[in-house]
């Protein structure tokens, strides 16, 4: 039998390449692994978000109404004259401050004072006729008609002279209300008719505003309610004013209510006429928790505030109330002794880390 041995060089060089690319490969994928590895084990690590945060403060909130209208006044008259006549004597002019029963203008009162005197003369000729009949009657020398005529005759005069009297007592024009001379229509030496007006009056006390409320406030507003109004022709005050009438029905095709506000002016700077900004107090709440509106949160009719607590972010449901300037009533979900975020809280998760980069109090 024939053996046949393969040479050692040459199964050398056949197998060194090999070993050799297999070390190669092996090396290769063991350094990849390697690097994966490392690379898993070094996660990078989120930073915290910056948020502002402040303390919840205490304070006063209030409930109201707001409406605009033009002062207007509870009583004003027309003043006319009742008899014709020149204009002799003004008594009074625009601005002044007058009484019921007050002498304003005179007119010309001859005419009728003569009518009046001879009424009167007329009057105490038959009272004098009458007096000589009732002797005459009783002794049955004048008939029953006839001094029943003189009789009736008798109250005719009577009549006519009260009503010339009371003719001549026009002359005099008098002021039917108290208030202020707002206008003047006549002037010294005018020939005027009856019926031609001579004066308006204004009652200045009070100064009525007339809101017309929408309906849904209907049970929240009361005679008696404070109220504020604010005028342009006066900026920078307010002047305090309550509710002085409040109509019990509501108009079927606007939808609203009248209320009557009135008004106080002592020191008499405001006129009928002037636009005023109301603002009615149906509602205050006292030492309430306050937090700044744009930290709350709404997201499907719920509303929430973000909290630290130890540099992390806890979500936190409230109801809010009433607001009072930038602020908002907090009903329930805070203590008061939290920190609120203020800034930074749109789109912060629940537990998420924070750095607080500012802490204050909102001002009250």
């Amino acid at each position: 039998m024939k053996q046949i041995f393969a040479r050692p060089d040459r199964y050398l060089s056949g197998l060194i390449p090999a070993i050799l690319s297999l070390m190669l490969v092996t090396g290769c994928d063991n350094g990849s692994a390697g690097t994966a590895l490392l690379g898993g084990g070094e996660e990078e690590e989120t930073p915290p978000v910056p948020v502002e945060v402040l303390s919840p403060l205490r304070g006063d909130v209030f409930a109201m109404y707001s409406g605009t209208a033009s002062l207007e006044t509870e009583e004003e008259a027309l003043v006319v004259a009742k008899v014709g006549g020149e204009v002799e004597e003004l008594r009074v002019e625009e601005s002044d401050r007058v009484e019921a029963g007050q002498i304003l203008a005179r007119l010309d009162g001859d005419r009728l004072r003569l009518e009046m005197e001879r009424s009167n003369a007329n009057l105490k000729k038959l009272e004098q006729e009458y007096e000589r009949n009732v002797e005459l009657y009783e002794k049955g020398l004048v008939s029953s008609g006839a001094f029943e005529g003189i009789k009736y005759e008798l109250d005719a005069l009577r009549a006519a002279y009260k009503l010339a009297r009371l003719e001549y007592s026009y002359t005099e024009i008098k002021a039917p209300i108290d208030g202020v001379i707002s206008e003047r229509f006549i002037k010294i030496g005018n020939t005027i008719s009856a019926n031609d007006p001579v004066f308006r009056i204004t009652d200045m006390e009070p100064l009525l505003g007339y809101l017309f409320v929408p309906e849904k406030e209907f049970r929240r507003l009361r005679p008696g309610q404070p109220a504020q109004v604010s005028f342009d022709a006066i900026p920078g005050e307010a002047f305090d004013a309550s509710i002085l009438r409040v109509s019990p029905v509501v108009d079927p095709e606007t939808g609203t209510f009248k209320v009557t506000v009135a008004v106080t002016d002592p020191a008499n700077r405001l006129k009928p006429g002037m636009f005023g900004r109301f603002q009615i107090i149906y509602e205050r709440r006292e030492n309430v928790l306050l937090i700044p509106r744009m930290a709350v949160l709404e997201d499907d009719a719920e509303k929430s505030v973000f909290v630290v607590e130890d540099g992390v972010a806890r979500r936190r449901t409230v109801e809010t109330g009433y607001s009072r300037g930038e602020n908002i009533e907090v009903v329930e979900g805070l203590s008061g002794e939290e920190s609120v975020i203020t800034l930074g809280q749109t789109g912060l998760k629940d537990g998420a880390e924070v750095s607080v980069v500012s802490d204050s109090t909102p001002a009250s």
